[in-house]
Formats: C-alpha cells, structure tokens, sequence
C-alpha cells in the first residue's frame, strides 16, 4: 500500500489561513555559530529528491463486467498494471460510476452502479487517488453517492476527489506529501447527467464553474509545490479537444495549475505543454480515454496512463517536471464477454489481439491498428516502456 512507502496524507483540518506553506513543506534547523575545529570529510550529493505519479482514465463497469467480477474477482483485471501502480508514489484513477452497494442494485449502463468489492480491488492494487467527479455521480441519486462516500471511509489512506458531504468538507485541500515535495488535487465535472444537484446542498458535487475554481485554486495553490486539477469534460469518442476543453485549460494555466488530468470521452486526446502568465508550463492531458470498459468500438479499446516525475531543483525552479509522457493501454476482453484485462501497449501482442473478442467476425482490433493510433495521438511523447524498470 502506498503508506508503507512514507507518503503522507494531509487532510488540514485548520483553517486554509491558519497553514503557511512553510509549516507544511520544511523545517529548517537553527543556525549555529559554535566554532570547530573538526576537519569536515567530503560528503557525496544527496540523491535528488522525487515523487512519482500514475494516472489513467474512465474506469467504466458494464453489467458484463461486474457479472464477471462477482463470479471471480475484480483485482485480476489490473495485473498487469500493478506493478507500476505500486512503483508510483500517486496512483490516481478516474471512478466513472458509483460504489454504492447492493442495496442500490447493481446496474450498468445507462445508470450505473458497480460493487463495492471493485472499490476494494483498486485500493489492493495500488490507487491512493479516486476521482469521483463524474457524469455518472448522481446515476442512483443523493443517497447512493452518500453510500459511496461511507465506502471511501473506510480507506483513510486513500483520498477521495469531487464528492463532498458538507461546505467545511469540500474546503478542506486534498495534499499528499513525500519528500518534500507536496501535490495538491482539485475535481471538476462538467454535469451529472441532467440529475440535479439538491438545491440546498451544492458542495455534494464539484460543476465546473470558473468562479468557484479560481477560488478553490488560489486557496489551495499555496500550499502545495505542484497542482494537480482533474477535469470530466469534452465530446464524447472524439480524438480532438473541444473549443471549450482548450478554453478551460487555458482558464487553468492562468490559474498557476501545474497538471491537469482529463477524462470522459472514453478516447485519448493529446497530451501538450500550454504557457502560463508567470512563464512556466502547464502539462494538459486532455483525455486519457477508458481505463477499462465494456465498450465495442475500436478506438475505445485504447486508453493510456499518464506518468510524471517531479523533481526538487534548486534556485528559482525549485520544483521541476523531470519526466511526462503517456503509456497506451489496451482493454482486453474475450468472447462472451469474458478474461477482462488491461494491458500496457508495449505489453500487448498479435496473439492476444487473436483472442479479442472484437476480433472474432473481422480482424479490425490489430496490434499495428492500436500503435498506430497511439502514435498519432500522443507523437514522441508516447512511452513504449515500464518507466520504472532499472
């Protein structure tokens, strides 16, 4: 679990005013002016101090998933992922439906609801950050998401992006903390599918509102050294922003965000450095497209994993992005429905995409097809590789 490798968890329960950024970030030790006459010994370079991240799209249970899932389990459809789940420091993953239990019925598309033993698998695995700001959010309605919100509870080490139960709660930041090095997560989405939120209790879910965001951003900015904002946005199985996706990540990049983590048209979408006012660059993945899904159209079958690597610099960059790129994935699934499984592209092979079911009437699911695709979209910042193989 990511609390075995020392990452810190800071739900700040005071005040945002009452936190400086220098209380949360370093403790100097005090000066000393005691002469010595001890011969200092050459000391090596500290190795530089770094923090990983993993993030990937929609995770989107069909009812022929959770079928599978409840005859076996959900945790074998991520093995191929998890050993770079658990190498990353942050671990983020898009929950496109709710987790609220039995007792809502299970269902997928068009409202759907999914185990909460689906929830348990991710944590197993390796995510410590679940977005839950969604199109889908309110597919059961209020009581549902409050469900879900009673499931996430029981994973302290875990933090929970989007959903809220009170005003005080969705204004406490969301920070995880390694080496020094603090990253600060916001959610928005851009509707919960025509189902309205109560009108008394607005904080349930975060709408993208540009009013409300500069306010959360320049409340939680200074507290953390890199901002990561996720945004549920953009047109529907379309490879190309939108006018108004490109609108709002430039809205962003004046915001000082450092990261912004797109997901909702089940497609990948291009990854691009976008300029901010104060001269450093914001990284905008517009759309990492299905984690995995039940989906039946070719371009659905390729998602990707973003993967960052921060590092502490010195002088007036003191926070630097080392590494950025993104690593296709492929959704894998058999006839009837069956074998649900992600794979990293540079895993996949002919042989495997033989046994995909959308190969079993006409070869259309071909490895050259999905290598194709990835590189038209994503260019030379496409990684072909485990990043964190030595």
């Amino acid at each position: 679990m990511k609390t075995a490798k020392g990452i810190f968890f800071l739900w700040v329960l005071c005040g945002l005013g009452a936190c400086t950024p220098r209380a949360l970030l370093t403790a100097h030790p005090p000066e000393t002016t005691r002469q010595t006459e001890t011969r200092q010994l050459d000391v090596a370079p500290a190795e530089p101090k770094t923090i990983s991240m993993l993030a990937v799209g929609d995770n989107l249970y069909h009812a022929s998933m959770i079928r599978e899932g409840e005859e076996g389990d959900y945790a074998s459809a991520y093995a191929e992922l998890r050993p770079l789940i658990e190498a990353a420091d942050i671990a983020f993953v898009n929950q496109e439906t709710l987790l609220a239990g039995k007792a809502f019925g299970f269902s997928g598309y068009p409202r759907f609801n999914s185990p909460q033993k689906l929830g348990q698998a991710l944590a197993e695995v390796g995510f410590n950050v679940i977005n839950h700001a969604t199109n889908h959010v309110l597919d059961k309605g209020e009581k549902a998401l409050l469900a879900t919100m009673d499931f996430w509870d029981t994973f302290p080490h875990i933090t929970v992006l989007g959903i809220h139960r009170s005003p005080e709660a969705r204004s406490q930041p969301k920070l995880l903390k390694k080496n020094n090095i603090t990253v600060g997560f916001l959610s928005y989405t851009y509707g919960t599918n025509g189902f309205p939120l109560p009108a008394d209790k607005p904080h349930l879910v975060s709408l993208i509102d540009t009013e409300i965001m500069a306010r959360e951003i320049e409340a939680l900015r200074p507290l953390c050294d890199f901002l990561v904002v996720s945004m549920h946005w953009g047109e529907e199985y379309v490879h190309e922003p939108s006018e108004e996706q490109k609108k709002l990540a430039t809205f962003l990049a004046a915001q000082q965000v450092d990261v912004l983590i797109g997901h909702h048209p089940h497609v990948i979408q291009p990854m691009e450095y976008i300029q901010r006012p104060d001269g450093k660059w914001m990284l905008c993945f517009y759309s990492l497209g299905n984690f995995i899904s039940a989906q039946v159209r070719a371009p659905r079958m390729l998602g990707a994993m973003a993967y960052l690597k921060i590092e502490e610099g010195a002088g007036e960059e003191r926070f630097v992005l080392l590494e950025a790129g993104a690593i296709p994935l492929v959704t894998h699934y058999e006839k009837e429905f069956v074998g649900f499984k992600v794979y990293p592209l540079y895993a996949y092979t002919e042989a495997l995409a033989d046994q995909h079911r959308m190969n079993q009437q006409k070869k259309e699911l071909t490895l050259d097809y999905l290598q194709s695709l990835a590189s038209k979209v994503f260019g030379d910042k496409e990684i072909k590789h485990n990043p964190f193989a030595p």
